[in-house]
């Protein structure tokens, strides 16, 4: 099974709902699922998108995205053969309105992630630079981590998605003097605690770090953890689906990963790691033929 669960019908700052929550839309989606040997596919639109987040946290951002309706964006996602997902940002102190939020919902699975750091600022948008605020990388480092470490522990979202997107900007920012792996530690001590599924998404590789998320160090203390993944892209366009996948099969693959989280209902089971193709090989024998 190959997944592709950390996608968004619509491009940042691009178009409106109506434009990209179509039938067209989805099926280019799903042609190129198809194409890349994808089993299963599925939005997961920001919450920030929505009028609803801001029953649960607003800042500058938010407010000028938050136009859409989520119980729309729920009902279209149900009439097509995606699961349907949202990747919800965790906020200290918010939790108990982000899961009214979520609990009002028949989602089939939550991404949880940290983009902003409260007031501080976005560690992946310069519009908001958190590091006009925080510019110590240590101290952010940390900060940031604790965040995932608590978002791990709220018991919110069924997966972390790119649960190091601190290291965005690789080289072009300041990097912590310290081990990374002793601000991986909270997380992954979270992680193996309540048993989330980590992401391992291939949007990295696009970006600045040219690294998958997350890093192949906290990944390997995430497998010592007994960990379960899921893979996901972050696609933000049709031609991005599935990309980079030989890539992370491989480093999946080099971890020891053999199987991989698939959801429904937000329950989750394992499925083995491997494109539908493959598995259709293995269950006729390599001449096509009947084994």
């Amino acid at each position: 099974m190959l997944t592709d669960y950390h996608l968004h019908l619509r491009p940042d700052d691009v178009g409106t709902a109506e434009e990209h929550f179509t039938e067209e839309n989805v099926a280019e989606y799903l042609a190129a699922a198809e194409s890349a040997g994808i089993g299963e596919l599925g939005a997961s639109e920001h919450v920030y998108r929505f009028r609803q987040a801001l029953e649960y946290w607003s800042n500058p951002f938010w407010r000028t995205q938050a136009r859409d309706d989520l119980d729309a964006y729920c009902e279209f996602v149900r009439t097509t053969p995606l699961k349907l997902g949202l990747e919800a940002d965790f906020v200290p102190g918010a939790e108990d309105r982000l899961a009214a939020l979520l609990d009002a919902r028949s989602f089939d699975y939550v991404l949880g992630s940290v983009h902003f750091l409260g007031e501080a600022g976005a560690v992946d948008d310069t519009r908001y630079d958190v590091w006009e605020r925080i510019s110590d990388p240590d101290e952010l480092w940390r900060t940031y981590f604790e965040w995932i470490a608590q978002a791990a522990r709220s018991g919110l979202f069924d997966i972390l998605a790119h649960p190091d997107l601190v290291k965005l900007w690789g080289d072009a920012r300041p990097l912590p003097e310290r081990d990374p792996g002793t601000y991986y530690e909270p997380a992954v001590e979270a992680i193996a605690d309540t048993g989330i599924a980590v992401e391992v998404s291939t949007a990295g590789l696009r970006k600045h770090v040219e690294e998958i998320y997350p890093s192949r160090a906290f990944a390997e203390m995430c497998v010592e953890a007994g960990a379960s993944f899921a893979l996901s892209s972050d696609a933000h366009a049709p031609g991005q689906v599935g990309f980079g996948y030989d890539r992370a099969i491989e480093f999946l693959e080099g971890l020891g990963v053999e199987r991989i989280c698939v959801f429904e209902g937000r329950e989750r089971r394992l499925e083995p790691l491997g494109p539908a193709s493959e598995r259709r090989g293995e269950a006729t024998g390599s001449s096509g033929e009947a084994a």
